[in-house]
C-alpha cells in the first residue's frame, strides 16, 4: 500500500531546502503541477514526474552513502517504482479529490506527493510479495530478488546468491517504505497544510499501512495451510485489496479536498464495494483469463496454494454436495508448483461445475451495483464523478458503458454501516 522537493536527505549533510510543501506563490512550484486541468489530462504522467524528482534526490543521497548499496538496492528500488503499473491508487486518489471539488494549487501539490508515497508503498508491498511467493517476474521484468540472485550467481555459491537476493528484496522493500514515510512526514510538517487535514491524512496513512500488512499475512497464512473458508478469503481480500487498493486512496483524495465526513464516508463505501469486486475479478482472471491479457501465467494462486474466494467457494459447495471427485481435484492441485496444464484445466472445470464461478460473478455484479448506488448518494462534481465511475468500472472489469447513477436515495444512507460484500 503510495515530491517535487527534497524531504530530508540520506546523507549527514543538511537538506538544501526545508521539507515543507511549497507555498502557493513559491517559484519552486513543480512544473508537473501546472494546474489541476493539466494533471487531469495525464494523472500517471504527473505522478511519474513527481516520483522522478523525488527518486533522483534519494538516489543522490544513497550514492553519497555507498556506491554498491546505491547500485544494488536503491537503484533497483527506484527502477521498479518508475516502471510502475497502471497507477491505480494515484488515479483513484486524484479523481476522488477532483470529484470532491478539490484542485487548487496547494491541493494539487499535496495530492501528487501523497500519490507518489502510495506508489512507493506499493513498491514495498510488491517486492516483499514476490519474495514470499518466490515469483520470478514482475512488471515485465525479473522480480527484484531474482534479479539480484542472477547478478551474483557467478560469483557466489548458489544458496549464497539466493540468500543475498532474498535479503536484498527485504531491504529494498524497507527502503521504499522509508521513502514513502519520508514524503508523508514532509507533508505533515508543512505549516501551510491545515492542521485538521494533516491529522486526517496521518490517520488514514497509519491505518492503511497496518491493513496492508494484515492482508498480506492472511494471504501467506492461507498459502501455508492450503485451506480457507469463503469468509476468511473475503476477509483477506478486503484487507489486501478492497481497503488498501481502493477505499483508502478514495478516502485520501476526499481528505485532501477537504470533503465533509458524509461525502468521505460515502466514497469509502463505494470504494470498499469496488475494491472487493476488483479482487474477486482478479481471482477469477488468475484461473480463466488469457495470460496474454493478464501478463502472468494462469493458475498462480492454485500453484501457490492460495485459497482465493472462488477456490474456497468451490470447496464449500463441493463439501455441501458430497462431491468427492471435486474435492479430490482441489486437494491434489492446491500448492503444487509443478501443476500441469491438464491438472489446471481440471481445477477450472471443477470451479465451473460446482457453481462457484457463477456465484462469484453474481457477487461481483452485486458489488458493482452497490458501488454505483453509493456514488449516486454523494454530492460530487459531475464531470470528475464520471471519470471516477469509469475508473472504478475499469478496475472491476465492468463490461460496457457505466451508466449514470440514479437520483440519490436518502433511504440508502440508513444502511451505510452494512458490510460492503454482504
Amino acid at each position: 500500500m503510495r515530491s517535487t522537493q527534497a524531504i530530508g536527505r540520506l546523507t549527514a549533510d543538511p537538506p538544501r531546502r526545508p521539507p515543507a510543501v511549497a507555498g502557493p506563490h513559491d517559484p519552486a512550484e513543480p512544473a508537473a503541477s501546472g494546474g489541476a486541468r493539466a494533471v487531469d489530462e495525464d494523472v500517471p504522467g504527473a505522478v511519474g514526474r513527481e516520483l522522478r524528482e523525488l527518486l533522483d534526490d534519494r538516489l543522490a543521497g544513497c550514492h553519497g552513502l555507498d556506491p554498491v548499496f546505491a547500485r544494488d538496492v536503491a537503484e533497483r528500488t527506484a527502477r521498479f517504482t518508475r516502471r510502475g503499473g497502471r497507477r491505480i491508487r494515484p488515479r483513484l486518489l486524484w479523481w476522488s479529490l477532483r470529484a470532491c471539488g478539490g484542485g487548487d494549487p496547494a491541493q494539487v501539490r499535496v495530492a501528487l506527493r501523497t500519490a507518489a508515497a502510495l506508489e512507493l508503498l506499493q513498491t514495498c508491498a510488491l517486492v516483499h510479495d514476490d519474495l514470499m511467493d518466490q515469483a520470478a517476474t514482475r512488471r515485465g521484468g525479473p522480480a527484484l530478488h531474482a534479479d539480484v540472485t542472477e547478478q551474483y550467481a557467478g560469483t557466489a555459491p548458489g544458496p549464497a546468491a539466493q540468500r543475498l537476493g532474498a535479503s536484498t528484496a527485504v531491504l529494498a522493500g524497507d527502503l521504499a517504505l522509508a521513502w514513502a514515510d519520508d514524503v508523508l512526514a514532509g507533508l505533515l510538517l508543512d505549516p501551510g497544510l491545515p492542521r485538521d487535514t494533516a491529522h486526517r491524512l496521518h490517520e488514514v496513512w497509519r491505518v492503511l499501512r497496518t491493513e496492508m500488512v494484515a492482508g498480506q499475512y492472511l494471504d501467506v497464512r492461507g498459502q501455508a495451510l492450503s485451506s480457507g473458508t469463503p469468509a476468511r478469503s473475503i476477509r483477506a481480500a478486503c484487507l489486501k485489496s478492497a481497503l488498501y487498493t481502493v477505499e483508502r486512496p478514495l478516502q485520501l483524495g476526499a481528505v485532501l479536498a477537504g470533503a465533509d465526513d458524509a461525502t468521505t464516508g460515502t466514497l469509502r463505501r463505494a470504494g470498499r464495494c469496488a475494491g472487493l469486486a476488483f479482487q474477486l475479478r482478479d481471482d477469477l482472471d488468475d484461473l480463466f483469463a488469457d495470460p496474454r491479457a493478464t501478463g502472468k501465467p494462469s493458475g498462480g494462486d492454485v500453484r501457490e496454494g492460495t485459497p482465493t474466494y472462488p477456490l474456497a467457494v468451490a470447496r464449500a459447495l463441493a463439501t455441501a454436495a458430497g462431491d468427492r471427485h471435486a474435492l479430490g481435484v482441489l486437494d491434489h492441485a492446491m500448492g503444487r508448483a509443478g501443476l500441469t496444464d491438464g491438472e489446471l484445466a481440471g481445477v477450472r472445470e471443477t470451479v465451473v461445475r460446482t457453481g462457484a464461478r457463477d456465484h462469484v460473478e453474481a457477487r461481483i455484479a452485486r458489488l458493482n451495483r452497490r458501488c454505483l448506488r453509493h456514488l449516486g448518494e454523494a454530492a460530487l462534481e459531475p464531470g470528475a464523478a464520471g471519470r471516477l465511475r469509469g475508473l472504478l468500472a475499469e478496475i472491476t472489469g465492468t463490461a460496457g458503458q457505466v451508466p449514470e447513477p440514479a437520483a440519490p436515495r436518502a433511504a440508502a444512507l440508513a444502511a451505510a454501516g452494512t458490510e460492503a460484500g454482504r
